[in-house]
């Protein structure tokens, strides 16, 4: 199977940031925590590769560390999303037009009438600013989104001869769901988690941005760029490379998705030979 050119690209962008986030976890070439004022806003050079920024703190060391803490946001978020979406999802596709069914689709109604930012700004809100509500926020809105594509995928499979095959041997709905629908749905989660994960990276970067999302001294893109405004125009690195960053590695993930979408989709492939 030939590999589409955006999922190599896509991949390659994203494994960057990711092997970046990981060797956080026990090497950043300085201390992310440590201010040295006699150090502020030095140039690229020496001892610091990208600089220091208002504080004295390595530039790249804290592009490592919120790489870690933007990526572990969007993960777990799209984790829980995905966790409990896509059974709702496949519930309410086996019990169509019943009670479950309805429910689950007005209370995804309910949430997409409001900006998905606006929720998560309330939610952080209410529940105070740390990295961990900004993961219970930005997952509460992912689960209304799998559970609508898992149930509109599952809908389209339930009608088909195979999954009659499978009722008149005995099996229940959610057999059926777990050994039949799930399976051929999975490309369709598969893109849709790739989009939800970037979306998610972009939702802490504008939580933490306004200060809802990863507290100090934990390190974040969206707070790297509230605090570089101030210093826009005495030394605009310290803005371009953490938006520099977030731009990447949201690009990276939306080539992942339509390169996975690609290749695993039956009819694009068809129309590809």
């Amino acid at each position: 199977m030939k590999v589409p050119v955006q999922l190599g690209v896509g991949a390659a962008l994203t494994a960057v940031f990711a092997l970046a986030a990981l060797v956080s976890f026990v090497w950043t070439p300085h201390d992310v925590t440590q201010i040295v004022v006699s150090q502020k806003l030095q140039a690229p050079g020496g001892g610091y590769l990208f600089g220091t920024d208002h504080l004295g703190r390595d530039v790249l060391s804290l592009l490592m560390a919120g790489a870690r803490t933007s990526i572990a946001v969007a993960l777990v978020a799209v984790g829980i999303g995905a966790g409990i979406g896509v059974p709702l999802g496949l519930l309410a596709a086996a019990g169509r037009g019943r009670l479950l069914d309805e429910v689950v689709m007005r209370g995804n109604d309910l949430i997409f009438a409001f900006p998905s930012l606006v929720i998560a700004i309330l939610i952080t809100a209410v529940l105070g600013p740390s990295a961990v509500n900004a993961i219970i926020a930005i997952g509460i809105f992912n689960i209304p989104v799998f559970a609508r594509v898992a149930r509109g995928g599952a809908l389209s499979i339930w009608g088909l001869d195979f999954i009659m095959a499978a009722r008149a041997a005995g099996k229940g709905a959610a057999r059926i769901s777990a050994e039949h629908i799930l399976p051929n749905i999975a490309n369709l989660l598969i893109v849709q988690a790739t989009i939800q994960f970037s979306l998610g990276i972009l939702a802490e970067a504008a939580l933490s941005y306004i200060g809802l999302g990863a507290q100090p001294p934990v390190p974040s893109w969206g707070r790297m760029l509230a605090e570089a405004q101030t210093y826009f125009y005495a030394d605009p690195r310290l803005a371009v490379l953490p938006g520099l960053a977030i731009v990447l590695t949201v690009l990276g993930l939306n080539l992942m998705g339509d390169g996975l979408r690609d290749m695993l989709d039956p009819r694009l492939r068809r129309d590809a030979l």
